[in-house]
């Protein structure tokens, strides 16, 4: 087995507890960063230390603003843009995330990879055009696929990686046929990577939300009022989640606390019923 480089971090645990900022001297990008579960998985990792690197699509402007309030808690931070689905733009977003790493930290590596940007159009197997599914295979699979190969060069050993996949790959909901299916690829995409990265110390874990309220789900919410209250009657916490629900677990998962966990779907749905 060989053993996994140790780079200069501060010490968690001992008599004083974890360290305040277990993430300090590390360097994260995260994908759909600038809004919803993205922008609050970027402020969770910058609380906790890393220099994050919040990656958008479109909207500039929510982007700066996660960037912003990274910086208002004493963390680091700076937004790219990108369209996960063309790797034209990956291999551009990742020539300026090399200058600016270099020009922030000296070298061109990072330790945590989130792969959370993804599109989700509601539409059964007849509803779903030719378009809608090459967009969500772009997105939700190629651009993670792509994106961690081109990635694995930087990635330092003892890195992460983490998908953020979705309960909707193991129920079955008509009205998310293509979605469903892109995060259960994704599923497999996790454990094909995991067993592929171990040797250098790299984890590689999904974290499948259930319902959570972001704006990803605005459109079906604006045609469906009462949405977020129907699903929360079928879970045991009587609630849906927030994005802070699920960049805590994000959190732990980054930290050296989840070494030895790997290959795993991490299912944050505050117990759903499965019906």
């Amino acid at each position: 087995m060989t053993e996994i480089s140790k780079q200069e971090r501060p010490a968690s645990g001992g008599i004083g507890g974890p360290a305040p900022r277990p993430l300090a001297g590390r360097s994260a990008l995260v994908t759909g960063g600038g809004r919803g579960i993205g922008s609050a998985i970027c402020e969770r990792l910058g609380a906790m230390g890393a220099l994050v690197a919040v990656v958008y699509r479109f909207d500039q402007r929510s982007a700066q603003a996660t960037v912003d309030r990274i910086h208002a808690a004493g963390g680091q931070a700076f937004a790219l843009a990108a369209d996960m689905g063309a790797l034209a733009s990956i291999d551009d977003m990742l020539a300026r995330l090399d200058r600016e790493l270099m020009a922030r930290t000296g070298e061109a590596r990072i330790d945590i990879l989130v792969n959370n940007a993804g599109v989700a159009p509601n539409g059964t197997v007849e509803q779903t055009s030719e378009q809608m599914f090459d967009e969500v295979i772009n997105v939700n699979l190629k651009g993670p696929f792509f994106l961690t190969q081109k990635a694995i060069p930087r990635l330092r050993d003892g890195g992460r990686v983490i998908n953020i996949s979705s309960t909707a790959a193991i129920r079955g909901r008509p009205y998310l046929a293509i979605y469903g299916s892109s995060k259960a690829a994704l599923n497999m995409l996790t454990l094909s990577l995991s067993n592929h990265l171990g040797p250098r110390g790299i984890t590689v874990n999904a974290i499948a939300p259930g319902a959570v309220e972001t704006d990803i789900n605005a459109a079906y919410v604006a045609a469906n009022p009462n949405v977020y209250a129907d699903f929360a009657k079928g879970l045991a916490l009587g609630r849906v989640g927030q994005p802070k629900d699920l960049a805590s677990i994000v959190g732990f998962i980054a930290s050296d606390d989840a070494s030895w966990i790997t290959g795993q779907v991490i299912y944050v749905d505050g117990g759903s019923s499965f019906k």
